[in-house]
Formats: structure tokens, C-alpha cells, sequence
């Protein structure tokens, strides 16, 4: 019975420290937040860009469109006149 008691401390002890060493201390958490925070609004960041991209493609398709068709007509009109 005491043998088993002797074996258990060293491993109640290993546990505890190991416990002990893993445990968020406070400041950890609120580096945590701060880094969180930065991500995120890296993140949101990368979206406006990707989104102001977007935008600016979809803008320039619709001006190519547009001079698609001013070309087309002033070809049509070209031969008319001849």
C-alpha cells in the first residue's frame, strides 16, 4: 500500500507542474486578443482590397462593353457613308 502511494506523488507532482506549466496566465489571453484584433483586421483589410479589385474589373469590363459596341457602331457607320 505504501508503494503505491510512493509512485503516485511523483506522478500527482509531474501532473500538477505540467498543469502548472501549460496554464494561460492572464497576459497571454490578452496578447491573444491583441493578436486576434490584428488579424482580423488584416483580414477585413484584404477583403476591402479584394472587393475595391472586384469593383474596378467589373468597371473596367463594362467600359470595354461600351467601347466594344462605340467601335461597332462607328464601323457600321463608316460603310453607311461609303
Amino acid at each position: 500500500m505504501h508503494m503505491k502511494k510512493i509512485v503516485a506523488l511523483p506522478i500527482i507532482a509531474a501532473l500538477a507542474l505540467g498543469v502548472a506549466a501549460c496554464h494561460k496566465s492572464d497576459e497571454s489571453a490578452a496578447n491573444n486578443a491583441d493578436t486576434s484584433a490584428d488579424l482580423n483586421a488584416a483580414a477585413n483589410d484584404a477583403i476591402a482590397d479584394v472587393n475595391a479589385a472586384t469593383a474596378n474589373a467589373t468597371d473596367n469590363s463594362a467600359a470595354a462593353l461600351d467601347n466594344a459596341a462605340a467601335t461597332d457602331s462607328n464601323v457600321a457607320n463608316t460603310t453607311n457613308a461609303m
